[in-house]
């Protein structure tokens, strides 16, 4: 039996991608972070490998504003009661399996391949701008 997804506070190097992302959208994303100050949703990362599941373009953004640590719901990425794995569009079926090893290659899927799907409910935790830059806390950085 698994944990459900905690939240936890990872350092930006430890975050792999498993997909693009679109430069322009993200520049928006940006730009709406920095004018109200937070990030509304936190990312979602497999706990064991460190790579994001859900949140590609909040994470560029977080990183262009500058960003040391990022929110995150920390998942057992195996655990398919928790998370299962489609695609947006039509094509093969992709493995998770897939997914990690195309993350730790740094050869990342186009941008929206991979749809991650939770079977839980999370909780509703913004996080001010201002909380995810500078220095990272010592007792902060759990991944």
């Amino acid at each position: 039996m698994s944990s459900g997804p905690t939240f936890e506070w990872w350092s930006v190097d430890r975050v792999l991608i498993h997909e693009q992302y679109n430069r322009e959208k993200v520049e928006e994303l940006a730009a709406k972070i920095r004018q109200s100050g937070v990030c509304r949703d936190p990312l979602w990362i497999d706990r064991e490998t460190g790579v994001l599941l859900d949140g590609h373009h909040r994470f560029a953004a977080l990183r262009l504003l500058g960003a040391v640590r990022v929110p995150v719901w920390a998942f057992e990425y195996e655990d398919d009661a928790v998370i299962t794995l489609e695609r947006w569009n039509p094509g093969p079926a992709i493995a998770k399996s897939e997914v990690v090893r195309r993350a730790r290659e740094g050869r990342p899927f186009p941008p929206k391949t991979t749809r991650h799907v939770i079977h839980v409910t999370l909780p509703s935790h913004p996080t001010a701008l201002s909380e995810v830059l500078g220095p990272v806390p010592a007792d902060a950085a759990t991944g």
